[in-house]
């Protein structure tokens, strides 16, 4: 049972008219007796909650940052009309901030034997899977005194995907992919690019590229086209352990490395490769192996969205016997973790011999603006000293780690996450010029 404001206003009416009119207890009596009445009718009056059908439908995936909604049909199969409110019920992470309470609350009427579709609008905040809470019905009477109130279970779940803010670069790589592939009239040959077809020779073509038997057997000179390799592996490999919940900005690594991961997934499918994913810290977190084209992108946005920072140390070692596992072939190996020194040198540098032997490696990191703004800050005080000299030995130590990878053959990416999407897509795209997938 639920009482409304409505009683509690004619009870504090009744009781000051028994305060300065019938102070008795007959004058309780004459006030109280008929408001207990009408509560009493009312109750009995109003829909019964339990019977109520509840139905949701919607979108059941969202990328984050957008806005979505869920309905709700409310269904009253009994003989009384339902009038009342309804509180659809979300987790916080759900809404919009400032929005839960309003979006929240229905008022319905719902006529007996009907249906009424509620529309609650959403906009989690926060990546991976979302639940509805309980639905709250209260039912009120035709006196608007009091009513009927239950807590119904209508499951339902949004998955909140990743929100690919790096799509703004994909045109850009696609227009220099159609130039390296061939689809432009500047053709470019890199060591080990496949044969792609035959062509007159024009002025300004490599001489290099000239095919001499071709050319005896017509009467103009031709030339050899090449395009980058298609059909090769990339695997994109997330470090999902200690490094990648530290805080950039106002996200923590991991999402600028899953970011940079599908703008080269979408390039790289784009580009005819195959694409595969691993995320790992002291075991693998997800997998996605051996997916189409058109399955690529959607399975790891999905894969993504259940990622979650650990704040653990990775096992480099099991990380990379996972990732020789998923690439028996040679590949192309896409590390997104951290390039702090100490993890480098005791675990990531005595692997490095079982990647490079096969593969070619590309280590992507996210680095930190903030580092950059503390080193230039003016240091007028000593906490301004000191956050300068932590700033600049950061950067050094940054900076050491990459080149000792360097000089063992690995490519290393160390951009702020506004650039570190685009800075892999740059990479990826330098490496098949150059025929070194």
């Amino acid at each position: 049972m639920a009482l409304t404001g409505r009683t509690a206003l004619i009870a504090a009416l009744g009781a000051l008219l028994v305060g300065l009119v019938l102070p008795s207890w007959a004058g309780i009596g004459l006030v109280m007796l008929p408001l207990l009445a009408a509560v009493v009718t009312d109750l009995a009056l109003a829909a019964p909650v339990r019977r109520l059908t509840l139905e949701r439908s919607g979108e059941p995936t969202v990328r984050l940052g957008e806005a979505t909604s869920v309905d709700l049909l409310v269904g009253n199969p009994s003989g009384r009309p339902l009038r009342g409110r309804v509180r659809d019920g979300w987790l916080p992470s759900a809404w919009a901030p400032g929005t839960s309470f309003d979006a929240a609350r229905h008022t319905v009427t719902v006529p007996a034997g009907e249906r009424r579709r509620l529309t609650t609008p959403l906009a989690p905040t926060r990546r991976g899977d979302h639940h509805a809470a309980k639905v709250t019905v209260r039912s009120l009477g035709p006196l608007g005194l009091a009513g009927r109130q239950a807590d119904l279970d209508a499951p339902w779940r949004i998955r909140a995907l990743p929100p690919f803010h790096s799509r703004k670069h994909l045109p850009s790589r696609l227009a220099r992919l159609r130039e390296l592939d061939g689809r432009t009239s500047v053709l470019t040959r890199g060591q080990g690019t496949e044969f792609d077809s035959l062509r007159e020779y024009l002025p300004g073509d490599d001489v290099r590229s000239i095919d001499w038997r071709a050319s005896a057997r017509r009467s103009t000179v031709a030339i050899r086209t090449w395009r980058p390799e298609r059909d090769r592996h990339v695997l994109i490999v997330l470090d999902t352990g200690r490094t990648s919940a530290g805080r950039v900005g106002d996200a923590p690594r991991l999402d600028s490395a899953l970011d940079a991961a599908l703008l080269l997934t979408a390039l790289a499918t784009k580009a005819g490769d195959r694409v595969d994913l691993l995320a790992f810290d002291r075991r693998h977190r997800a997998a996605v192996a051996g997916r189409s084209p058109a399955e690529i992108l959607p399975a790891f946005t999905d894969a993504m969205s259940q990622l979650e920072p650990a704040l653990i140390e990775t096992d480099l070692r099991a990380m990379t016997s996972t990732a020789l596992r998923m690439a028996p072939h040679r590949s192309l190996i896409v590390l997104l973790t951290g390039l702090d020194a100490h993890q480098i040198q005791d675990g990531l540098l005595p692997q490095l011999p079982l990647l490079t032997k096969r593969h070619e490696v590309v280590l992507a990191s996210v680095a930190d603006p903030r580092l950059d703004e503390l080193v230039d800050t003016p240091r007028l005080t000593v906490k301004d000293v000191y956050g300068a000299a932590a700033a600049e030995q950061t950067r050094a130590d940054r900076r050491r780690a990459a080149e000792l990878l360097t000089r063992r053959g690995i490519t290393v990416l160390d951009s702020p996450p506004d650039s570190i999407a685009p800075a892999l897509a740059d990479t990826y795209l330098s490496l098949k010029a150059a025929g070194r997938l």
